[in-house]
């Protein structure tokens, strides 16, 4: 139930929120990771879904893990991943650590999207 968790965080940042003004999406991850005791294992950019427009992981040990996605409206959901989708989420994190100079070389999109399609095929993410 990680991304329960996390749901109940994020949820307690929009109650907060009485100015009107969201935070930015990687502190609200950020924020989310310390208060579950977890850590950010990635955030990217996901462009050329039609949904979706940036896409974070929250891991939690070694196999346990939360995605966090903002869609296009700026609302946010939150997905449990295991399974094959865990490799995923771990070439994922892979890009997010390594050098700046290997990220031209390497990208991610492609693995992002992968990852979306598979967390709605599983009717995690709809």
């Amino acid at each position: 139930m990680v991304a329960g968790h996390v749901e109940m965080v994020l949820f307690e940042q929009s109650i907060a929120n009485t100015d009107g003004i969201q935070r930015p999406f990687s502190d609200r991850v950020i924020d989310a990771a310390d208060k579950t005791a977890g850590s950010v294992l990635f955030d990217v950019r996901v462009d050329g879904d039609a949904n979706i427009q940036r896409m974070a992981a929250i891991g939690y040990g070694e196999s346990d893990a939360a995605i966090v996605v903002l869609d296009k409206s700026g609302q946010l959901r939150c997905a449990s991943v295991n399974g094959d989708a865990s490799a995923l989420v771990a070439d994922l994190a892979a890009w997010e650590s390594s050098p700046l100079s290997e990220h031209v070389q390497s990208q991610y999109h492609g693995t992002a999207l992968i990852l979306l399609a598979k967390l709605r095929e599983s009717g995690r993410l709809t």
